[in-house]
């Protein structure tokens, strides 16, 4: 028997990119674990990345090339076809498309590593003049907010809120979606800080907090300007980082001397005295003794008003100066501080030649594969679920069955997307290849090694790029560039490779209190306030009465505990904790529409019908229905998920998905 352990980095959509420990006997995964050592992980891995070996080699795990042999609208049948004969046949069906922005890659976050993400598929895209993929869905509201704030997605140190005295938890699950920042706040929280969170569902995070704010989805904006002006009436501001690193000081001061304490009550769906005593926690300190610090997190920011509700929050420690101290401050992302060690020509923009092919929004994938003009011919996905994942899914669906839309998809399971493809070419998982990894939660570099060769026919993301071009006929030397190569030419000069790969990270160097003294990353290096404001919902009582009066009920769609967006949902250890798709209703709620608990239910508006069991719960709002997502539609009780309900109108700032910014009324199914 020989057992050993290698060095790896969880490639998820999270903000916690654990370093990972392999353990591996006679050449087969036994172990995940985080490392001990890594300051960030320090040890510790959430439920999902621990049952890694379990997804790797699942039953159903794709092993082989399949191509369709039946219709789009059948159920999906599949051959298997040698890797020879799918790279010939995709190659020459990408080479038949005259436009080749008729052209569309897909991808997004199945893999946050820069080597098996993008490098040699951005390269392929380049060289051909494919359409560009505005990848929206997830958090580009958030960091256009942030943007537009800071000059660049930036925030505080993960540690450093182990020595706040008060943390505000605002849009986050952290315990089941930021486990490494909770152990933080755990800290500080044993340390005597009093932690709030705000959300409109009382989460697991809630519970182990002091206090929970229910607001309505969609209305933090509007709190943050109420909080504001608390602030300015109590005389709670620091008057010289206002003077000297805010810029529109006197335009939001005027903006938020309008938003009184009971006019947000009214709008956030809370009481009037909820907001004065979130200000007085806030704002009433000495924030150079006793530090405020804001975890924001992006389930806030998917709704119309996103973008500017970041901007507004992002705002109240330049107000309190809490960027003063190392303990003070907010984070909602941090890759901002990656940007300068990241080599920009990584995908090789140079191969464009020139050419500015369209640009098609991920989030409204569903009317672009239905309404492009000229039409979408040909579409590779990678990294992605778009079926199960998009926005408005019965106009995705609608999309991907369309017998003259061509479909690629690189996968690990036949996923909603995989079944309706053309092809399916199998992936290799992250214990399978090489990949570098920046962290949107910290601010360290990750490396992970391979830690068994890949099962099957299974190909790395970059192999199977690389083979594609060259069926294609595309001899740019760069496309001959092995993963090694890639790993190299993914920094700039900062990155000590040597150590990385010798120690699997290494920390950037960033200030403890970055804002300290001014210093954001805008032309003049001061926050900006001017234009940031409150956006109301497109579908609430407040704005669409009519509407609300047909779907009274707004719908939140936050992540399972389990699941990380679609993935893991089909490890079965995993799907049998969650046991079936749900949705939480306030007892009131379910009291008015003779609802019980355990019923199976519908949750339906103009767009679709969502088919669930009701779970009567404290954890649900008045008003407010969780559908708890997203599983495989496959999956769902009726072959549909929580995406069937969603719309694809998009956000203030960012174009994002508004995925939480829902009506719909629930009936019994």
């Amino acid at each position: 028997m020989t057992t050993r352990t290698v060095h790896g980095a969880c490639p998820h959509d999270c903000p916690d990119t654990c370093a990972l420990q392999v353990t591996v006997e006679n050449e087969r995964v036994i172990k995940v674990q985080g490392r001990a050592e890594h300051p960030n992980t320090h040890g510790a891995l959430c439920t999902k990345v621990s049952r890694y070996p379990e997804r790797t080699y699942h039953a159903e795990r794709l092993l082989h090339p399949l191509k369709r042999i039946s219709k789009k609208t059948e159920a999906p049948q599949f051959v298997q076809v040698s890797w020879a004969e799918a790279i010939a046949d995709i190659a020459a069906r990408l080479k038949a498309i005259a436009d080749p922005q008729c052209i569309q890659p897909y991808s997004y976050a199945g893999t946050m590593g820069l080597i098996q993400g993008e490098a040699m598929a951005g390269r392929l895209w380049n060289a051909l003049g494919a359409a560009r993929l505005d990848r929206t869905i997830c958090a580009s509201a958030g960091g256009a907010g942030l943007a537009a704030t800071y000059g660049h997605k930036l925030g505080m140190h993960t540690r450093h809120f182990a020595g706040a005295k008060l943390i505000i938890i605002w849009g986050s699950n952290s315990i089941t979606s930021n486990l490494h920042f909770w152990t933080y706040a755990n800290q500080a929280k044993r340390e005597g800080a009093k932690l709030i969170c705000i959300d409109p569902r009382k989460t697991e995070t809630a519970d182990k907090c002091h206090q929970h704010i229910a607001v309505l989805p969609g209305t933090d904006g509007a709190l943050a300007l109420g909080l504001m002006h608390e602030l300015i009436q109590n005389g709670w501001l620091n008057q010289d980082y206002i003077a000297n690193y805010v810029d529109g000081w006197d335009e939001l001061r005027a903006k938020a001397l309008a938003w009184p304490p009971e006019r947000v009550a009214e709008v956030c769906g809370i009481t009037a005295d909820e907001v004065r005593g979130l200000a007085r926690d806030y704002g009433d300190r000495d924030v150079m003794e006793a530090p405020a610090a804001i975890r924001l997190n992006y389930g806030m920011q998917r709704v119309r008003g996103g973008g500017n509700a970041v901007r507004l929050i992002a705002l109240l420690p330049c107000l309190t100066g809490a960027w003063r101290h190392e303990s003070g401050g907010m984070l909602l992302s941090a890759s901002g501080w990656n940007a300068p060690y990241k080599n920009p020509n990584l995908e090789r923009p140079d191969l464009l030649a020139g050419r500015t092919p369209r640009m098609v929004n991920m989030s409204t994938i569903g009317d672009a594969l239905l309404q492009a003009d000229p039409p979408i011919q040909a579409l590779v996905v990678y990294n992605s679920n778009p079926v199960a994942v998009a926005p408005e899914s019965p106009k995705v669906v609608a999309g991907f069955q369309r017998e003259d839309l061509f479909t690629v998809v690189l996968e690990h399971f036949m996923t909603d997307t995989a079944d309706l493809a053309d092809y399916v070419l199998p992936a290799t998982t992250q214990l399978e290849h090489l990949d570098v990894h920046t962290s949107y939660g910290h601010t360290d570099v990750l490396m992970n090694q391979p830690a068994v060769a890949p099962l099957g026919e299974a190909k790395t993301n970059t192999q199977i790029f690389r083979e594609l071009a060259a069926a294609m006929g595309l001899i740019d030397p760069c496309f001959s560039d092995s993963d090694d190569d890639l790993a190299a030419q993914a920094f700039t000069s900062n990155i000590d490779m040597a150590l990385l790969r010798e120690q699997g990270w290494q920390p950037l160097p960033i200030a403890e209190a970055p804002f300290a003294e001014g210093g954001f990353r805008t032309p003049n290096g001061r926050a900006q306030a001017a234009g940031a404001d409150y956006v109301p919902n497109y579908e609430s009582a407040l704005t669409t009465p009519e509407l609300a009066t047909r779907y009274p009920l707004a719908m939140i769609s936050p992540p399972a505990r389990n699941f990380l967006n679609s993935s893991f949902v089909n490890v079965k250890s995993l799907r049998d904790i969650e046991s079936e798709p749900i949705i939480e209703m306030h007892a009131d709620d379910a009291a008015a529409r003779q609802l019980a608990d355990g019923a199976r239910v519908a949750a339906f508006n103009d767009r679709g019908r969502y088919v669930a069991t009701l779970r009567v719960s404290k954890r649900a709002r008045p008003g407010v229905v969780n559908g708890l997502g997203v599983w495989w539609r496959k999956l769902g009780l009726d072959g549909t998920n929580v995406n069937e309900v969603t719309h694809q109108h998009l956000t203030d700032l960012g174009n994002a998905p508004a995925f939480y910014d829902c009506l719909v009324e629930v009936e019994a199914a």
